[in-house]
């Protein structure tokens, strides 16, 4: 490994760091008792400075992807689906800038007003999470401003043209989102028709060889995002295996 790439590395290490406000910190535990990490996450993450709330394994996973469709030429942009204070979509670009990958952008859609409510009848499991107390008041739906995301991508110098913000619904904003090519797609909607709308709107879009990345796709207790993608898979004849990053996060690489 040359200096060049050596630099490279600490660099994106660092940032992993910073973004999830584990440079002087233990992240939270995501096998832990369910109780006990919820107060470890909220300390940790909501009412921290964290700008991701992604563990350590999951940005290696994205960082893998990344320079896996770079090394390999698959060709299309990146995307996240579900934003919170842009953690993620930051490490995005930043990969791609150190990699002199100029031609790629980084999409980042979200409503940023948080969460939209579920139907309750449809989803009674994540109606019953929007509508908690935890939900409510400690996460504050998870919402961020356009503002502030953008202020977090200034702050780290990578606000730049290649970056594109999509503000609004995904059910409204992502079937007209001039979005040619994508390489990889990361999706944390949480709910079902956030994960569906990015399913339908987005899957078509993605390169052979490239990456669809789903963040809850684990989570069973509040959320129905295993139900939208299995659903998805099973209508389009998707049979690429699913590989497990973490408890919730899972990913596969498209074939055909």
């Amino acid at each position: 490994m040359n200096s060049a790439s050596t630099g490279s590395e600490l660099y994106l290490d660092l940032l992993k760091k910073i973004l999830t406000n584990t440079l002087h910190a233990t992240e939270p535990d995501v096998d832990e008792i369910q109780e006990r990490f919820v107060i470890q996450f909220l300390h940790h993450y909501i009412q921290g400075p964290a700008i991701s709330m992604l563990p350590r394994c999951r940005l290696d996973n994205l960082q893998a992807c990344l320079t896996d469709v770079i090394a390999r030429n698959i060709p299309g942009d990146c995307i996240e689906t579900g934003v919170w204070r842009g953690g993620a979509a930051i490490f995005m670009r930043a990969v791609l800038r150190t990699y002199n990958e100029a031609d790629r952008l980084v999409w980042v859609a979200d409503s940023f007003e948080g969460l939209p409510e579920p139907d309750a009848e449809r989803f009674p499991r994540e109606a019953k999470a929007y509508h908690g107390a935890m939900m409510r008041k400690a996460f504050d739906h998870l919402a961020a401003s356009l503002e502030e995301v953008q202020a977090n991508f200034k702050a780290f110098g990578l606000l730049d043209d290649n970056v594109r913000f999509l503000k609004g619904w995904f059910k409204d904003t992502l079937p007209k989102a001039p979005i040619e090519r994508l390489a990889v797609m990361r999706l944390d909607g949480d709910y079902y028709e956030s994960t569906m709308d990015a399913l339908t709107n987005l899957y078509d879009k993605v390169s052979i060889g490239g990456y669809v990345i789903i963040d809850d796709y684990g989570e069973d207790s509040w959320t129905y995002c295993r139900q939208a993608v299995d659903e998805f898979r099973k209508l389009r004849g998707i049979s690429d295996p699913m590989v497990q990053v973490d408890r919730p996060c899972f990913f596969w690489r498209r074939s055909a």
